[in-house]
């Protein structure tokens, strides 16, 4: 099939006006401590208390709602790990569209959980033997329903841009916007607001260090296929980059950077500390960087960060914060 155009911040206008009254829009979360210990001004948009504890709900409802009444009937279909695979069965749900979702073996319990209940059927594989690209085109094609990738679809990104719009409308210029990167559908459309609505702010992608294909991909000039990363970041697991996303993130992205296991537990132990807030692993990637220095930022800058997501396990959830020795992937993956 062809590529379809990309998208621009037109289309992020037209989503936030789909998003109207359907999703929340989040609150900007502040805390001089944590100014303090980053050495800046953060401005934290909660996306983790969006509908189904992510960002993801508002690419999934964008791009069903775009569907026709005859696509609609057929279905839809979706691969993810967990924050997309809840946000396509609820917005299915809220749309009347049957959904099918393929999730990997090792997925949060928790996360297949709500995905199924909400009303959609979900197919596992390995993430590490099999290809959810593959599986998930098959299934499209036999079933006749509607393929909605995780991220290298125009609506999805358009919809993930609303998040960062809705921020800069609130708290005003950002002299640094910084949002996790997996398959690039946040960071593409955040960049996209970003320019328009704070054009002289720098924009960062994060990452697992364990997978920095986007980061090795602005680097060369080309999409980098990965491994599948052994990440407890388990939203960010991805192996490439897509076809839209990487030439958005290589057009209006500044850097990509990386941030290890161990900060991220350190960030989820801060935010649940000084904020109040259960943010899972992926979901604090952006935060993390910056208490890092991964980002450089100065005592004068606005510091706009996406907490993306806050879909985890009580039960590991603390244990992570406890430092116990459970932050490992394998230890992540026997749980589910």
């Amino acid at each position: 099939m062809p590529t379809p155009p990309l998208p621009s911040y037109a289309d992020v206008e037209d989503a936030a006006a789909v998003l109207e009254g359907v999703a929340h829009r989040t609150p900007v979360l502040t805390s001089r401590r944590l100014d303090e210990l980053a050495g800046c001004r953060l401005l934290l948009k909660a996306e983790h208390l969006q509908r189904v504890g992510a960002f993801k709900f508002r690419g999934a409802y964008t791009a069903l709602s775009a569907l026709g009444g005859g696509r609609r009937a057929a279905g839809v279909v979706a691969f993810s790990s967990g924050n997309h695979a809840q946000a396509v069965a609820l917005a299915a749900r809220e749309l009347g569209m049957p959904a099918t979702i393929v999730m990997p073996l090792d997925a949060p319990e928790l996360k297949v959980a709500a995905t199924r209940g909400y009303g959609a059927h979900v197919v596992r594989y390995d993430r590490y033997t099999e290809d959810r690209e593959e599986i998930g085109r098959a299934i499209a094609a036999e079933s006749g329903a509607t393929l909605v990738p995780p991220y290298d679809h125009p609506h999805v990104i358009a919809g993930q841009g609303t998040a960062v719009k809705e921020l800069v409308e609130e708290v005003g210029p950002l002299d640094v916007l910084v949002t996790p990167l997996g398959g690039g559908g946040l960071l593409s459309g955040s960049a996209l607001a970003a320019r328009v609505l704070a054009p002289g702010a720098r924009v960062y992608g994060v990452e697992p260090a364990a997978g920095d294909d986007g980061r090795r991909s602005l680097a060369e000039g080309r999409i980098v296929h990965i491994e599948t990363p052994r990440t407890i970041a388990d939203g960010a697991q991805t192996q490439h980059l897509g076809e839209l996303t990487f030439p958005i993130l290589r057009e209006h992205v500044d850097a990509v950077v990386t941030a290890t296991d161990e900060q991220l537990v350190s960030a989820m132990r801060l935010v649940a500390g000084m904020l109040k807030q259960v943010v899972e692993p992926t979901g604090v990637l952006g935060l993390a960087a910056v208490l890092s220095g991964a980002v450089p930022v100065g005592p004068g800058d606005r510091v706009g960060v996406v907490l993306t997501g806050g879909n985890i396990d009580p039960a590991w959830f603390a244990r992570l914060l406890a430092g116990d020795g459970e932050s490992g992937t394998q230890q992540h993956t026997s749980r589910t």
